[in-house]
C-alpha cells in the first residue's frame, strides 16, 4: 500500500469526525457569521489552536465573499485549499548528503522506534547509516536501540549506560567521516521541556555535531506523539528555543482523530511535518504529503 493509502487509512477517524462535524454545519447554517463562528470552533475542537483557527476563518471567509461562494463543495475546496497553503508555506528541501538527524522530545512519543523507521527509509533510498544511542539514561535504550539497528541492518554506536551523550555522538560523526556514511541518526534521551538542565544538554549535543561535521546538512527533528493534542505546539514551542528545531515526525497518526495541530506548526513555528508514522511496521514511516494530509482529513 502507498503512501496515500496508508494516510488515508491512519486519518480515517480524523476525517470521520471532520466531516460530519463540517456536513451538519452546513446543514443548519447558510455562510454568514453564525457558520463562521462555528466554523472557527469546529477547527479548535480538532486541535487547531485558537490563533490558526482565527486566521484560517479569516481568509476562508474573505475568498468566499470576494469570488460569492455559497456551494457546500466549493466551501469545503476553498477551506481544503487554504489548509494546504498553510502546511505548504513551512516546507524544506530535502536534505542534503552527508546528513545528520537528531531526534529531541518528551519520554514515551516513541523516539526509538522511529529512529529504526528512519533508518530503513535512507536505506530504501540508497544511503549508507549509522545510529548513534545517545540515550545514555534510560535503562536498556541501547539494547533496545540494537535491536532496531539490526532489524535494519544497519551500524550502531553506542557507550556503557550513564556515559555522556556528546561522547556518542562525536564518536559517531568521526566514524562517519572515516567511513564515509550517508545518513547519522542520534537516539536521544526523553526530557520534559521544562527541565533546563536537560535542555543544556541537548545544546552540548548540538556543538558537538557543528563544531565536528560541520559538512554535514544537520537536521533536529522533533518527535511528536500525534494523539498529544494542542499541547504538541507548547513542546514544540519550547524545543524550538532551546535547539532550533528543522522539523517534526509525527508518531502514531493512525491513533488520533484530531491532528488540527499540525496546522498550527506550520502557522505558528513555521515547522514543517517532514515524516509520518502510520503504523507499528519498520515501513510504516513515510515523508510527509501536505495534500494528501489535507485530503486524508476533509
Amino acid at each position: 500500500m502507498g503512501l496515500f493509502g496508508k494516510l488515508f487509512g491512519a486519518l480515517k477517524k480524523t476525517k470521520d469526525n471532520l466531516s460530519e462535524k463540517l456536513r451538519v454545519l452546513f446543514s443548519k447554517n447558510k455562510l454568514g457569521n453564525e457558520f463562521y463562528e462555528e466554523l472557527e470552533e469546529l477547527l479548535i475542537s480538532s486541535d487547531v489552536s485558537v490563533a490558526t483557527a482565527e486566521e484560517v476563518v479569516e481568509r476562508v471567509k474573505k475568498q468566499a465573499i470576494s469570488e460569492k461562494l455559497r456551494d457546500e463543495t466549493y466551501v469545503t475546496e476553498l477551506l481544503r485549499g487554504i489548509l494546504t497553503d498553510i502546511l505548504e508555506e513551512s516546507e524544506v528541501e530535502p536534505p542534503s548528503y552527508p546528513c545528520v538527524i537528531m531526534l529531541v522530545g518528551v519520554n514515551g512519543v516513541g523516539k526509538t522506534t522511529t529512529v529504526g523507521k528512519l533508518a530503513h527509509y535512507f536505506l530504501s533510498q540508497g544511503k549508507t547509516v549509522t545510529v548513534a544511542a545517545a540515550d545514555t539514561f534510560r535503562a536498556a535504550a541501547s539494547e533496545q536501540l540494537s535491536v532496531w539497528a539490526e532489524r535494519a541492518k544497519v551500524r550502531i554506536v553506542k557507550h556503557e549506560e550513564g556515559s555522556d551523550p556528546s561522547a556518542v555522538i562525536y564518536d559517531a560523526v568521526s566514524s562517519a567521516k572515516a567511513k564515509g556514511t550517508d545518513v547519522v541518526i542520534v537516539d536521544t534521551a526523553g526530557r520534559l521541556h521544562v527541565k533546563e538542565n536537560l535542555m543544556n544538554e541537548l545544546r552540548k549535543m548540538d556543538r558537538v555535531v557543528s563544531r565536528e561535521f560541520p559538512e554535514a546538512d544537520f537536521l533536529k527533528l522533533l518527535v511528536l506523539d500525534a494523539t498529544t493534542g494542542q499541547n504538541a505546539v507548547n513542546q514544540a514551542r519550547v524545543f524550538d528555543e532551546a535547539v532550533e528545531l528543522d522539523g517534526i515526525v509525527l508518531t502514531k497518526l493512525d491513533g488520533t482523530a484530531k491532528g488540527g495541530f499540525v496546522f498550527s506548526l506550520s502557522a505558528e513555528l513555521s515547522l514543517p511535518v517532514l515524516f509520518a508514522g502510520v503504523g507499528e511496521k519498520m515501513s510504516d514511516l513515510e515523508e510527509f504529503d501536505s495534500k494528501g494530509f489535507v485530503e486524508a482529513i476533509l
